[in-house]
């Protein structure tokens, strides 16, 4: 089919889907230049505990953009609310044009959501975790087979779908849980941690599909990574958070040149912002979360 976007740079468990409601309409249109994220004032707190503060940032239409931060920063909570799975203490976004407390339903039809969890059954093949979603968005009957045999096919896993999933490597049960996230065609794909836990081969081969996603369809990615190089090879912007608030903006270029002088690496960039290296922060949890994601993708 042929890209209804172009990108630019410029300075993912289906997310409780209502079965019957995701294909009733069609959001707008985008072009390069348009704002398809919108976040303005963003909060989230936990009792006395604020995880967003004041978040405010856009993203354009066809962007790939990085969120970074340590271990508790709010990376998480702020993809959480963005895809409707948590509701904002205050503050506002709109996705696609959608505003996310009060068209949640409209949101949810206009992305894609790959949490940092594994989220496909290890019981059924990859093409019946395919099809169950293929129902789950609701999509026309006449359409689901034809859609599934283009995402196995984009995915790189057409030889595989008849395989149980849980004989899949950990790279590709990523590239199952992409290819079921867009199985709709979304205009903005989430991604918290898509690569957590693969080796570094793994890793190369779902970033490969991520950056087809934007070439061919114009998806947006809004992803988070602890993995710096990552963020430098395929961000246009990259946005740093510490202690719930946004710290820095800007292109991996203008990131490194905001601290002065030259040789600056995104490394510095970062412990410079988020006030700490990148491996550290968080908590038990946080630990036992992520070790839990990699055990199960490995």
């Amino acid at each position: 089919m042929e890209p209804e976007l172009t990108s630019g740079n410029r300075i993912g468990n289906p997310v409780n889907a209502t079965k019957g409601h995701l294909l009733q309409g069609k959001p707008r249109r985008f072009s390069m230049g348009d704002i398809v994220l919108e976040i303005k004032a963003l909060t989230r707190r936990f009792g006395v505990f604020t995880a967003v503060d004041a978040l405010t940032l856009s993203v354009n239409a066809g962007e790939v953009f990085g969120l970074l931060g340590s271990n508790g920063a709010g990376k998480t909570t702020t993809i959480k609310m963005l895809t409707t799975l948590l509701a904002p203490s205050s503050g506002e976004a709109r996705v696609a044009g959608f505003s996310i407390t009060s068209q949640a339903v409209d949101v949810r039809r206009a992305i894609g959501y790959v949490p940092q969890a594994v989220s496909v059954d290890g019981s059924l093949t990859g093409y019946e975790n395919l099809l169950i979603f293929a129902k789950l968005y609701d999509l026309p009957h006449r359409e689901q087979q034809a859609r599934i045999r283009e995402a196995l096919d984009f995915m790189g896993l057409t030889a595989d779908g008849g395989r149980l999933v849980g004989q899949y490597s950990g790279g590709m049960v990523r590239r199952l849980e992409i290819a079921q996230s867009t199985l709709h065609r979304p205009r903005v794909l989430f991604l918290d941690e898509p690569t957590v836990g693969l080796d570094p081969i793994a890793r190369d081969a779902v970033w490969k599909h991520l950056v087809d996603l934007r070439t061919n369809y114009g998806t947006t990615l809004f992803f988070t990574t602890h993995y710096l190089e990552e963020a430098q090879s395929h961000c246009d912007r990259i946005a740093i958070m510490h202690l719930g608030k946004l710290d820095a903006l800007g292109t991996c270029k203008e990131l490194e040149s905001s601290l002065g002088g030259s040789g600056h690496t995104l490394n510095d960039v970062f412990v410079h912002y988020a006030g700490s290296a990148l491996d550290s922060g968080g908590n038990l949890h946080d630990v036992g979360a992520e070790r839990a994601t990699a055990q199960r993708l490995g």
